[in-house]
């Protein structure tokens, strides 16, 4: 189905929270780690060398090939906790003006602290992108 090199993977979750640069980082990434799961009833799995995803979501590129990418996650990176699935094509700009601070990508949200957010407004972020991506299967 796909040729993309960023595949789901047998790493554990808690490796790749552990390999996080620092103790807040890591703390951070276990606290949305436990509301994605718990918002979304999925179990997480890893994605290449540090992406923790949910669920399913396949899409059709331009040129017709077909890839299969995880519905919501996240990745502690070293610059920010990044979350994934969140902001699609324009997505959740409402609950964004009340998220608290952040910075945003195609898909993503980075966060330096997640103490710092609105944890309604992001149960509630994670919760329409759950029901708008994921695809059972």
């Amino acid at each position: 189905m796909s040729d993309r090199k960023t595949q789901p993977n047998d790493t554990s979750v808690e490796e790749v929270i552990d390999r996080a640069v620092d103790e807040r980082r890591r703390d951070d990434a276990r606290d949305v780690l436990d509301l994605m799961q718990e918002v979304t009833g999925a179990e997480p799995v890893v994605w290449g060398p540090s992406m923790i995803g949910f669920g399913r979501q396949p899409y059709t590129t331009a040129d017709g090939k077909e890839h299969e990418w995880f519905a919501v996650g996240l990745a502690p990176r070293k610059a920010a906790l990044t979350l994934y699935g969140l902001t699609f094509y324009g997505s959740n700009e409402d609950l964004l003006k009340r998220l608290g601070p952040h910075t945003t990508g195609k898909g993503c949200v980075y966060v330096k602290r997640v103490g710092d957010l609105d944890r309604t407004v992001l149960t509630e972020m994670i919760d329409r992108a759950w029901r708008e991506n994921h695809q059972p299967g």
